[in-house]
């Protein structure tokens, strides 16, 4: 079990840049505390407590308004602490779970009552076993019914094992930290050409967060850019934005969130587009009943 990572930093800047009105981090975890929200015996590393009050003050400080909290593998299937979040977010939090296949349809119901709009499947080896395809399809059968998506998290190299199956799965995908790609092998490198092509089919989306797990040069993790830049010139319309607080499983050079927002300036051409990534999409795919 991994414990050598980083805690998350204690005092972010203020951006150099303002946030659009209603700004969303789509792409976000609360950790325990864990007296009174316990880490999943299985885990594979152990955070240190990351609360929702702490995730709170972050949005405040950075000027996001809404937030998606993804269940993280520390927590296992159990999402008490996310939905706890949620509960005390003021409408303004929606949350993505991960749940075992064999979830009955009353617990999928409880989850969309406390502001679950989807679930999380991870194909990393640092996390452990993979999502079984088996498990992910009958899953996907269940949640069907309730409007979610499926998110997906994966390794760059694990794209061309994935793409087929991921083409095969009725329902819209949203594709974790621009898919990985090691950005010192560019915007050419096959795995991003190949996720250029999934992102062609408009059930997927993609989130360009996780600049400073792409990076290869450390902060302010620049390299990174044009990824993001890419993906969200060519798909302005299936792009969402997340700090990845509070950066689990970083081992060195832990961001800054302040200097993550600033990257927006570069990764967004101009104000429509950073409306778009920050408001328009996460407000279309999460909160569709304020529209």
């Amino acid at each position: 079990m991994s414990s050598t990572y980083l805690p998350f930093h204690p005092s972010p800047k203020s951006p150099d840049i303002t946030l659009p009105a209603g700004a969303c981090d789509a792409h976000c975890h609360v950790f325990g505390p864990a007296a009174a929200f316990p880490f999943a015996p299985e885990r594979t590393y152990t955070p240190v407590d990351a609360p929702k009050e702490k995730l709170f003050e972050l949005h405040r400080h950075l000027g996001i308004e809404r937030s998606v909290i993804v269940q993280a593998s520390c927590h296992g299937t159990d999402n008490a602490a996310m939905l706890d979040a949620i509960a005390h977010g003021n409408g303004n939090y929606r949350g993505i779970a991960m749940v075992k296949p064999d979830i009955s349809e009353d617990e999928l119901r409880a989850l969309d009552a406390g502001g679950v709009r989807g679930v999380r499947f991870n194909f990393v080896s640092h996390l452990g076993k993979d999502a079984d395809i088996d498990a992910v399809r009958t899953t996907i059968e269940k949640i069907i019914p309730f409007g979610w998506h499926a998110v997906v998290h994966f390794e760059a190299n694990r794209l061309e094992t994935l793409a087929p199956v991921l083409k095969q799965l009725p329902l819209t995908m949203v594709i974790d930290h621009m898919g990985r790609p090691d950005a010192s092998l560019g915007t050419d490198q096959p795995a991003f050409r190949m996720l250029l092509d999934l992102m062609e089919d408009e059930r997927f989306w993609v989130k360009v967060c996780g600049s400073e797990r792409i990076s290869r040069a450390g902060p302010p993790f620049t390299d990174a850019v044009p990824f993001g830049r890419m993906l969200v010139e060519r798909f302005p319309d299936r792009v969402l934005w997340g700090t990845d607080w509070p950066h689990p499983n970083i081992k060195k050079h832990m961001p800054d969130d302040g200097h993550l927002v600033d990257l927006l300036q570069m990764i967004a051409p101009d104000d429509a587009h950073l409306k778009r990534l920050l408001v328009d999409n996460p407000t279309r795919l999460y909160w569709p009943e304020s529209l």
